[in-house]
């Protein structure tokens, strides 16, 4: 017996753009992707001057985890993870500005200094699954504005819910920063942000100064 398949003109006109476009899609958005990597890890690594450094690629196009050894001033260790939104798929990439929304910095500083008490800032409606806090039912809540967002605050103490907030009024866009904590169970200071190539290195270097003068010298650490 003999199957005839056919393929329509249009079909395969259609298969061809596709491919094309994705082709394209691919090349463009590798090339942006890992612009960007190299960009945050420059600016990055600018201001922070580890003593030592190590990087973990994530695989494909979509970030690294980087780990630096300071050792200097208050600054113990300075770790970070970028994660990009997969800019070079062109199937996935709708999806992911559903789930993810956009580019993710995580970062993680471990000072000398020991962080006494807890506190949080987590942009409200942000998190779809709200973090897991080991201390929340002993921690003061109230909902405060920054930057035209509503962030809910958890914390032991007013004063360092105030200090985190003028941090967070500091930064260049605040309201890039998704969530912003100290935890000392594990004495990290914690942020989550959205970065942005004009505003990461400013951004950085208030991170920094803080961890060197209000994590130093200020009631985080007594």
């Amino acid at each position: 017996m003999n199957f005839n398949v056919g393929i329509s003109s249009e079909l395969l006109l259609v298969l061809m753009v596709l491919a094309g476009a994705a082709s394209y899609q691919f090349y463009k958005g590798r090339k942006l992707n890992l612009q960007l990597m190299e960009f945050y890890l420059r600016k990055i690594e600018g201001i922070v001057k580890p003593e030592d450094k190590d990087y973990v690629w994530l695989g494909g196009y979509i970030g690294f985890r980087a780990s630096y050894k300071i050792s200097r001033d208050n600054l113990k260790k300075f770790e970070y993870t970028l994660t990009l939104l997969p800019r070079h798929s062109l199937l996935y990439f709708p999806i992911a500005l559903l789930t993810s929304r956009h580019d993710k910095l995580y970062i993680v500083v471990r000072p000398f200094a020991q962080i006494k008490r807890e506190a949080h800032l987590i942009q409200k409606g942000y998190y779809r699954l709200k973090p897991d806090i080991e201390n929340e039912p002993l921690l003061q809540r109230e909902e405060v504005e920054v930057g035209g967002k509503k962030y809910e605050a958890l914390f032991e103490k007013r004063r360092d819910l105030d200090r985190l907030k003028s941090l967070l009024e500091s930064l260049p866009k605040p309201h890039n920063v998704k969530h912003i904590a100290l935890t000392p169970k594990t004495n990290v200071f914690y942020i989550l942000m959205k970065p942005e190539p004009d505003t990461i290195e400013e951004s950085v270097k208030k991170i920094v100064k803080f961890t060197n003068t209000e994590l130093k010298e200020g009631p985080f650490s007594s």
